[in-house]
């Protein structure tokens, strides 16, 4: 709720903040402007999901372009709660992220494996084909994507 983004925004405001780190608030995207609208200029909005193409018929999700369009420069695509409870595949967060960093906004893009994945000794395979996934997308454009 409000209350609880105006806690956190009130503690990065107290800082100090390192001014060599880029300090980025991943948001629902019912808060997105309300957020952006308090945070000082050295803090980055987030929003935590965007669909792959620009508009259509997809209720319920929202576009790079909405996201750009209440100054939001951010998006989180491929969590892992997004690929385990939504099912994302990698191809469509790979088809997201291209999308996300063709219509100019910053990507932190997710990778990781499951719990039951890295017991199984999973852990490598499944970074590697998920980051496998994105090269190909991101193509020169890594100067805008974080790994998380």
């Amino acid at each position: 709720d409000k209350n609880l983004i105006n806690e956190i925004v009130n503690n990065l405001k107290k800082g100090p903040l390192d001014p060599n780190v880029e300090v980025i608030i991943g948001v629902p995207a019912i808060y997105l402007e309300y957020v952006r609208s308090i945070v000082p200029d050295n803090i980055s909005v987030a929003a935590q999901n965007a669909w792959k193409v620009p508009k259509g018929a997809f209720t319920g999700e929202i576009s790079p372009a909405m996201i750009k369009d209440v100054g939001v420069g951010w998006v989180i695509l491929g969590h892992s709660e997004r690929r385990t409870i939504f099912g994302e595949q990698d191809e469509l967060v790979a088809e997201k992220v291209a999308h996300a960093l063709e219509s100019g906004l910053k990507v932190i893009a997710c990778i990781g494996e499951t719990l039951q994945e890295r017991e199984a000794g999973k852990t490598e395979e499944v970074v590697f084909r998920q980051t496998q996934a994105l090269v190909p997308k991101i193509g020169n454009n890594w100067a805008n994507v974080v790994l998380a």
